[in-house]
């Protein structure tokens, strides 16, 4: 197994299944992160438990070879760049899952290494990069759901399941992979988009009546926009999404938030970004998520930079 992106969501699992010794687990790294677990391993801090593992590291994915499952970790902005990397690690029947932000990451994996490989994935999961070498699960759920993109179960997608069940990681089989991806796009939408451009967290965001208001209101229109794209997301949907931001630790902010604030490469145009494009196309009114794509749009731009 081989994690691409060896960041808080692909280095926790890969310590979890390395630590149990249910896989094979080789990580993909780059800079001062791959220094460091090259020297003193990867450790992980968790409220569920720490653990630190020896893990072999490179940044070069000739050096391991194919695998038979790939997780696939990388931010939505190098998407591209990181399956072109994909090729030395991919035999016959190599499973590529898209652990990643947004709803369109895996056609865009399937573009440059066919369809046939790949699998949808979701992470519930706050975990980060604390320092070098060092994964900091800050508490909460750390859950993964996947499976194929047509709905239908495989042996290698219940191989990883059964890994994972070993490895006490918190995962599920999902029939309708795609659903679930759109189920949190709607919650991390209005979660990501409310607190970049207000600059503040949820807890002040709860507080205030307009606030409040508006986050709702991107729920309700991510959710118009999946209807018009054929998907069903069940009349429930905007108020699991309310629910989860209501039971959020006050002070949780969101990696776009810390993206922004820190100078690096934003996720705008794989979150609100895409909303707003498929909201045009299909003549959804997303007046809310509109606003916070024009706040965003500048600094995303001033990132990349």
């Amino acid at each position: 197994m081989a994690i691409l992106g060896a960041g808080g969501v692909g280095a926790y699992l890969g310590a979890r299944l390395a630590h149990v010794g249910t896989a094979s687990v080789h990580l993909v790294a780059r800079g001062s992160h791959l220094e460091a677990l090259r020297r003193g391993g990867l450790e992980l801090r968790s409220a569920l438990g720490d653990v630190r593992v020896e893990i072999p590291a490179t940044a070069d994915p000739a050096e391991i070879g194919p695998v038979d499952v790939v997780v696939f970790t990388v931010k939505s902005t190098d998407t591209e760049e990181a399956a072109g990397r994909l090729a030395p690690l991919l035999g016959e029947d190599t499973a590529v899952i898209s652990f990643q932000n947004g709803v369109d990451n895996e056609e865009r994996i399937a573009a440059v290494v066919g369809g046939d490989h790949v699998l949808g994935g979701v992470a519930y999961i706050f975990s980060t990069i604390a320092e070098p070498g060092v994964i900091h699960h800050t508490g909460g759920p750390a859950r993964f759901l996947f499976g194929e993109l047509d709905g239908h179960p495989t042996e290698r997608a219940t191989r990883f399941l059964d890994a994972c069940r070993e490895a006490d990681v918190d995962a599920e089989l999902s029939e309708d992979i795609r659903g679930v991806m759109w189920g949190k796009f709607v919650f991390i939408c209005a979660q990501a988009g409310m607190t970049a451009a207000a600059r503040l967290p949820v807890g002040a965001l709860r507080e205030d009546a307009e606030a409040w208001k508006m986050y709702r209101q991107i729920v309700e229109e991510v959710c118009a926009v999946a209807a018009a794209e054929g998907i069903p997301l069940g009349n429930d949907v905007v108020e699991e999404a309310m629910r989860l931001a209501g039971g959020l630790d006050p002070d949780t902010y969101s990696s776009l938030h810390y993206d922004l604030e820190h100078g690096k490469p934003m996720e705008l145009e794989a979150l609100t970004g895409r909303v707003v494009a498929l909201g045009r196309r299909s003549g959804v009114d997303i007046p809310a998520n509109e606003a916070i794509y024009a706040l965003l749009s500048a600094w995303a731009a001033r990132n990349r930079t």
